[in-house]
Order: C-alpha cells, then sequence, then structure tokens
C-alpha cells in the first residue's frame, strides 16, 4: 500500500496455488464487483482433484459452514491461500491489529462482513504434495478453534452491538 497499489494480492509461498490465477483473481474487483476476492479451491471440485488430504477437506468444509451460518454469507471457502483485497477496503479497516499467522485471513473477512464489503470467489485448481502443505495436523487444529472463537466473538460483538441501540 505504500507503494499506491490499488489491488493487494496474497498467495501464500507453499507453491499450492498458481500465479497465474491472478489476473482472473483481480478481475472484480477492477471492474468494481467486489472488494475482496477469494480463489476457492472448492468451487469446481479443485481441492480433492489437488490432492487436499481428506481431514483438510472435511475441516475446511465444516468451518467454511459455521463461517456461512454466523456470517450470513454463501461462500464456498474461507481458507484460501489465494486472495485479493481492494485498496478502498484495507484502507477502511483496522487489518493492523489482526492475528500475524493464519488467522488473519478469517479475521479480516470478518471484518468485511461487519463493515459489508463485497467478498466474491472464483475457482482455482491447487497442489498438494510433500513440500507444497506446511500445516500439519496440530497446528490445523489450532487454526480451527482460532476461527471457532473469532466467530464467537463476531456473534457476542454483533449482540452487544444490536443491543446498544
Amino acid at each position: 500500500m505504500k507503494r499506491g497499489a490499488d489491488i493487494i494480492v496474497l498467495l501464500r509461498p507453499d507453491y499450492q496455488y498458481d500465479s497465474k490465477k491472478i489476473p482472473l483473481l483481480i478481475e472484480p474487483i477492477l471492474a468494481k464487483k467486489a472488494d475482496i476476492v477469494l480463489g476457492s479451491r472448492i468451487l469446481g471440485g479443485g481441492a480433492l482433484k489437488g490432492g487436499m488430504p481428506l481431514y483438510k477437506y472435511i475441516s475446511n468444509r465444516f468451518l467454511s459452514y459455521c463461517e456461512n451460518k454466523i456470517l450470513g454469507l454463501n461462500l464456498s471457502e474461507y481458507h484460501t491461500g489465494l486472495r485479493a483485497y481492494s485498496r478502498r477496503f484495507l484502507e477502511s479497516i483496522d487489518w493492523q491489529n489482526s492475528s500475524d499467522d493464519f488467522l488473519f485471513d478469517a479475521q479480516i473477512l470478518i471484518k468485511a462482513v461487519h463493515e459489508g464489503f463485497n467478498i466474491v470467489e472464483i475457482p482455482i485448481e491447487t497442489r498438494y504434495f510433500k513440500e507444497a502443505s506446511q500445516v500439519d495436523f496440530w497446528a490445523g487444529l489450532r487454526y480451527g478453534i482460532g476461527i471457532l472463537i473469532e466467530l464467537a466473538r463476531y456473534c457476542i460483538n454483533s449482540k452487544v452491538a444490536k443491543k446498544s441501540y
């Protein structure tokens, strides 16, 4: 953002995601149809075809279900390492005080929903192989619990905000 970028792309450096998808990823932001674009491994069945372990797939689906129910959206996936944000969005929220690990991804989407920003998805493929995925079972479990805690905070804060009117 210091360099004046209008779109900021997050591409996790674990070789799971194809950087050639970036033009498609940023297209909805350029067209002013979205503030955030997520590359979804679930749309088009790319996750399992690309070798995502079944336990990660099930966990992803469960957490995405919970997030959709609580946030009132219908996204196929919240946990992608390929995403784009508009400058307008990042300038409008307090992202600097978010987590500095994978939980950042969930926190920033919760903030986007809270502030009414538009989120869209594009289908992407993924590649899983030993060197690509660095999140082991226990780190994934901590991440999943962290997501559920963030959703609980959102629910509590939403109820408090409604009562204050």
